[in-house]
């Protein structure tokens, strides 16, 4: 089930229209994309920031209900007040059902306490990517990317390839080539990190410059 936005036509338009909306708290938005033309609304602040903590919101197909005319869309940009907790403009594209999207899904890592390496090797796991970006139809959009750690040993790294996505989705970098499949994770000794940090801190002082060669005559001579 899709998440729902209430939202009420904009008729006036423009950056002074978009700033006269924030001070009355409504949040100025707009949507484009597929077949008709881009269309102004606005939503209420408050509804906005109930959501913003799913991380669902920001992958899913929502429902736009503007004044009881709905339709699918994906956020495709939020601008954030650079101080305040409050958002100041929200793009979002319409979706086809039958057209396949590109849509950035989180990763969640599972199991990293009971892996080989944490447990009896005193190894470190390290997240390098925390989402993907994901190629599929609309109504295969996962809501996340499960990453299971538990065989991971010191010395093992996960890659885009091993992830198991859903039927139906596709990991977009591999699309493009094998040169592509970043590191998801990777497992290291903790030892190794620390006897290297102790090295660099135990390091020798560079020896100090040389006095010049060049010595004054002595007063006895």
């Amino acid at each position: 089930m899709s998440l729902e936005l209430n939202a009420t036509w904009r008729e006036d338009q423009g950056t002074g229209a978009s700033r006269r909306l924030r001070h009355a708290k409504p949040l100025p938005a707009i949507v484009y994309g597929g077949d008709q033309d881009p269309v102004s609304f606005s939503l209420m602040q408050k509804d906005v920031q109930h959501k913003l903590p799913d991380e669902s919101f920001y992958s899913q197909v929502l429902s736009l209900n503007i004044e009881g005319k709905n339709e699918d869309v994906l956020i495709r940009d939020i601008q954030h007040h650079p101080y305040k907790m409050e958002v100041m403009h929200m793009d979002f594209i319409r979706v086809d059902a039958k057209k396949v999207v590109h849509v950035h899904s989180q990763l969640h890592f599972i199991n990293e306490e009971v892996s080989p390496g944490v447990k009896t090797e005193d190894g470190v796991i390290s997240h390098v990517l925390i989402e993907v970006e994901l190629e599929c139809l609309p109504k295969n959009i996962p809501e996340f990317i499960e990453v299971d750690l538990s065989e991971m040993h010191v010395g093992d790294v996960i890659h885009l390839s091993d992830l198991k996505v859903p039927e139906g989705v596709e990991v977009l970098a591999l699309k493009h080539g094998d040169d592509n499949d970043s590191v998801v994770a990777s497992m290291h000794a903790r030892k190794v990190a620390i006897e290297t940090e102790e090295e660099e801190e135990g390091a020798p002082e560079a020896p100090a410059a040389p006095e010049s060669g060049v010595k004054e005559d002595s007063d006895d001579e």
